[in-house]
């Protein structure tokens, strides 16, 4: 049944390609099982790696091209479980391993992952870190975040960094790997709310 999964994924897939900002959040909230908050946007060309394994949080902006990985390792007891509860397991999941807060603001081409695999084992076996990111994090084009990564309130990550551990609050990090570099103010008041009919 894998292969069911497989499309379900392309399909989620192509929906980037919608031109249709409302038609966009109506199939990945409806569809995809995608949990997004109120006025929250995703923009064109968005890919997801277990789309239901996503949550966004209120008046959070995915910029376009983003990458949003909701995977997680599924340790079930007793061996495979039947195909329809396999399949049931992607569509609506017991936990939702990217967590995105409130008033995020997400540029372009930014990739997330929540699974990657161990170079070190002889198996090559896949491990598993779930991410969150807090209210007011601001992520800079072409970030890529790791598995496992905790990014505190407020915090700020600059274009092209590589993060690779937990970010304090109100920190901004950059670089490869992403180190801190200094504070943000803390008083944040501010309320995103951006999405173009067509974007």
């Amino acid at each position: 049944m894998r292969w069911v999964i497989d499309f379900w994924v392309f399909f989620c897939t192509l929906t980037g390609l919608i031109p249709s900002h409302t038609i966009r959040l109506f199939l990945y909230r409806h569809f995809f099982r995608v949990r997004i908050g109120k006025d929250s946007s995703i923009h064109w060309l968005a890919r997801f790696n277990l789309p239901s394994g996503v949550e966004i949080g209120h008046n959070t902006i995915i910029g376009n091209d983003a990458f949003l990985d909701g995977r997680f390792y599924r340790r079930w007891a007793g061996g495979q479980k039947k195909a329809a509860t396999y399949v049931g397991e992607f569509l609506k999941p017991n936990r939702r391993p990217l967590r995105i807060g409130n008033n995020v603001s997400i540029a372009g081409e930014v990739r997330i992952y929540t699974m990657q695999h161990d170079i070190d084992d002889p198996d090559f076996k896949e491990v598993e870190g779930e991410v969150a990111i807090d209210d007011f994090v601001v992520i800079g084009t072409r970030v890529t975040i790791l598995p496992g990564v905790h990014i505190g309130k407020g915090a700020a990550v600059g274009s092209g960094a590589v993060v690779t551990h937990d970010v304090e609050p109100y920190s901004l990090v950059v670089g490869v790997p992403a180190k801190h570099i200094r504070y943000r103010a803390k008083d944040m008041r501010y309320t995103l709310k951006f999405a173009r009919l067509f974007q």
